[in-house]
């Protein structure tokens, strides 16, 4: 019998190197895993266990809202269901903060995204005349009807120089986005839903999560929740749950637990999402608390689904040491049972660029809409069907 050696060189030449390479491969892993692991360069289960979307059995279909548009850069979508079907609206202009940003809109009807128009702007609103920016558009559905009519769909938005000195903005629409209202500002004191989507109480009250910035430096980030009155139709709101100092907090989105229980994460300059609970319909929150997801100082935003699951579409990186903030990519999607402990599901996006502040609803038919920002050109739109997650 021929040596192994002879038998690997008779029919392979090269199998005797490869196969002592493979050797000393697997002896440099088993070597250095414990100090992989202690440095963190062993991606945990949430990058290891999700799968792109391009191959992932959940994604139904994914695209861009528009292929080009009459402004360069683009940011903070939102998206709601309506009678008519799903509607999304950003911002949109020279870049963020230029005074030329307005609020667009497009309306997803037969299996397409309409032309986005501009349903409002800072025209005149500035001192001697002059034009501010907009920010954060946040689209919203009530179910229960007012005065006896179905209830108008509403959009809410920032308008000012900086979110330090923004204030609240809102219009409405009847014939679900195709004409809208003229623009309301909202009392003083309140800001209307800063990013993410209201809650629709059982009485018909609006949960509106929103936060403040402040002007001084470094700037205090605090968490507040306003409600709008069905009954009444007055604003009322918390005080801030947070001092601002110690886990710098904006930008709640709110998950359902049932009974009069709510859920709020958001985002955070401590590397982590925050979150807080309220047990009595929002009227009171726990102080902050960080939970066990990353986060980059970037908006997120989560639903609790039809079958009593969350889902959160978010950045999975932390904050980059030394920087404003972290990367904003990837982008991920994770679900839980319990709203504390999340399973990996769908990575969105995970090569270099800007993938952020998505938002995300769950349609009457029971599908999932995601849109997020696309590198600040454009607004991409993901539909994922949850029961294959």
């Amino acid at each position: 019998m021929k040596p192994m050696s002879k038998l690997i060189q008779t029919h392979n030449p090269d199998g005797l190197k490869r196969i002592v390479h493979c050797f000393v491969v697997l002896g440099l892993v088993v070597l250095l895993a414990p100090g992989l692991l202690a440095l963190g360069l062993v991606i945990t289960s949430t990058r290891v266990d999700a799968q792109e979307s391009k191959t992932h059995p959940a994604v139904r279909s994914a695209g861009f809202i528009y292929e080009t548009a009459p402004f360069p850069s683009c940011h903070a979508s939102t998206i709601e269901d309506t009678p008519a079907g799903p509607i999304a609206a950003w911002f949109g202009g020279t870049h963020e903060k230029h005074p030329d940003v307005g609020i667009w809109v497009s309306a997803f009807q037969d299996s397409k995204w309409s032309e986005p128009i501009e349903v409002a702007n800072g025209q005149g609103a500035g001192p001697n005349g002059s034009q501010l920016p907009t920010w954060n558009p946040v689209l919203f559905q009530p179910k229960k009807p007012r005065d006896g009519k179905p209830a108008p769909l509403y959009l809410f938005y920032k308008l000012g120089p900086s979110p330090e000195t923004w204030w609240g903005m809102e219009i409405h629409s009847l014939d679900h986005g195709k004409t809208w209202s003229k623009p309301i500002r909202l009392e003083d004191g309140f800001l209307g839903p800063i990013k993410n989507k209201p809650i629709e109480l059982e009485n018909g009250d609006w949960l509106c999560p929103s936060s403040t910035e402040t002007q001084e430096e470094p700037s205090k980030w605090q968490v507040h929740f306003e409600r709008f009155e069905y009954q009444d139709r007055k604003w009322i709101k918390t005080a801030s749950l947070n001092d601002g100092v110690e886990i710098q907090a904006i930008q709640p989105t709110i998950l359902s637990l049932g009974s009069g229980q709510f859920k709020a994460i958001g985002r955070s300059r401590q590397n982590s999402i925050f979150e807080t609970t309220s047990s009595d319909n929002g009227k009171t929150w726990k102080p902050l608390s960080l939970g066990t997801l990353p986060n980059n100082n970037s908006g997120l935003d989560a639903v609790t689904l039809q079958d009593g699951r969350h889902l959160v579409v978010y950045n999975h990186i932390g904050g980059t040491p030394g920087q404003w903030g972290g990367k904003r990519t990837p982008l991920n999607v994770a679900i839980s049972k319990d709203s504390s402990t999340w399973t990996p599901s769908v990575v969105l996006e995970n090569t270099p660029g800007e993938f952020s502040y998505p938002a995300v609803i769950q349609t009457k038919d029971g599908l999932v809409h995601i849109t997020y920002t696309w590198n600040r050109k454009k607004i991409k739109h993901v539909v994922l069907d949850p029961t294959k997650l």
